[in-house]
């Protein structure tokens, strides 16, 4: 089971990929285009050319699990882009885009802050 934490790395892929690709065609993307580990236990989210899908990779130990979404109607409007070829999300920006919502807009707390010492 996929488990989102707030502490997991997510690194998503801005430009798009063939999604005829299956486990092996996503780690060989990861590898080549990402310039990432596979096996680092990050979750890889690639998005289809017209925007309709998402598929996230991510392996967990034993072996890789893949996800895949298709929405029944509209896109992901609100795609990641950047000069990188990938893009770090926040566990609670990667849930605001599979829902179909702007990810830059989600609001959560800071996953670490230091504490003060007041007396």
């Amino acid at each position: 089971m996929i488990q989102l934490t707030p502490h997991m790395r997510i690194l998503v892929a801005v430009e798009p990929v063939d999604f005829r690709a299956g486990i092996d065609g996503l780690v060989a993307a990861c590898r080549k285009l990402l310039e990432a580990d596979p096996f680092s236990g990050a979750l890889f989210v690639f998005g289809n050319r017209a925007r309709t899908g998402v598929k996230i990779l991510v392996y967990d130990g034993q072996g890789f699990w893949l996800c895949h979404k298709r929405l029944s109607s509209g896109r992901f409007a609100h795609w990641p882009d950047g000069a990188q070829p990938s893009r770090g999300l926040q566990a609670c920006e990667l849930q605001v885009l599979l829902m179909g919502g702007d990810p830059a807009q989600a609001r959560a707390a800071p996953a670490w802050r230091s504490l003060s010492l007041a007396a």
